[in-house]
């Protein structure tokens, strides 16, 4: 055998270990940090975070997996100062969609949410159903951007991720503060974060669609 050949070989089981230790299931449309190489367009006056949680069922006990959700906040830097557009403790919004395909439809359920024992953060139970999305949004409502030089947006989900759960955080920019979601192009996905893996702590799941300079 060549020494080429070996080299393709070895090259090739390395990338297959490397899928196969991934902690990313395969189903999930980013596996890693992602900014829209498009621009937003220039009359998209709006935007709002969002955040997706599910179950990794390849891991033991993913029936017991929850996201637990503190704080929500979408700032904006306009002609260099920060702009807050939402910021709120202990609620959000959203849905359980379809998980095979990857948000295959619009078609969801109402997301369930717990309050904690205190109020101060909700918990998405995420093990409860693994076979959805649980997508979220701000608790307020979208809002407009105020006018200026837009330079670029970020989320910050402050969250605590269990064994067993994956959490992801991004944003959309949107025609304007009310137009719902439709098949004409009302929204622009500006971007995901990598994917927050399990911990005991608290931790600041964020993006923002400052490209990378790497």
């Amino acid at each position: 055998m060549s020494v080429r050949r070996t080299i393709a070989i070895l090259m090739l089981c390395l990338a297959c270990a490397g899928q196969t230790q991934s902690p990313i299931p395969p189903e999930v449309k980013f596996k890693s940090r992602y900014v829209n190489p498009t621009p937003r367009p220039p009359e998209f006056a709006s935007a709002m975070l969002w955040g997706i949680a599910v179950a990794n069922t390849r891991v033991p006990g993913h029936e017991r997996a929850t996201v637990e959700i503190s704080h929500t906040e979408l700032t904006c830097v306009i002609d260099g100062r920060d702009v807050i557009l939402n910021n709120d403790d202990g609620q959000v919004r959203g849905g359980l969609y379809r998980r095979h395909p990857w948000f295959g439809t619009n078609a969801h359920e109402k997301m369930p949410i717990k309050q904690s024992s205190d109020g101060s953060s909700v918990i998405l139970e995420v093990g409860t159903r693994p076979d959805r999305v649980w997508h979220f949004w701000a608790a307020s409502p979208r809002q407009v951007i105020p006018r200026g030089k837009l330079e670029s947006c970020t989320v910050r989900v402050r969250a605590r991720v269990s064994l067993g759960a994956l959490l992801q955080v991004g944003f959309d920019y949107w025609r304007d503060a009310h137009t719902q979601y439709g098949s004409g192009g009302n929204n622009h996905e500006a971007g995901a974060s990598d994917w927050y893996l399990p911990s005991g702590e608290w931790q600041t799941a964020e993006f923002t669609d400052i490209p990378d300079r790497r």
